[in-house]
């Protein structure tokens, strides 16, 4: 069971929970949540790679130099 540290601002005392079942079904879902969008960044970073390189291989097949290509 996860814990959760409960500080109380005015006597600095410090005091550790278990979280209750709702609060440990956020820390899931939000976790869940970032993997997926994790995921979603991944596939999008690969893809604009793809493109990119798809697209010089286009630019050389029509007799561009590497510098020309890379000065766009």
């Amino acid at each position: 069971m996860a814990k959760k540290k409960i500080v109380n601002c005015e006597t600095g005392e410090e005091t550790i929970v278990d979280l209750t079942a709702e609060e440990e079904a956020a820390l899931e879902a939000g976790r869940e949540a970032q993997l997926a969008a994790d995921t979603e960044a991944e596939a999008a970073e690969e893809k604009r790679v793809a493109d990119k390189a798809s697209g010089d291989a286009k630019l050389k097949a029509l007799g561009l130099t590497d510098d020309e290509i890379a000065a766009r």
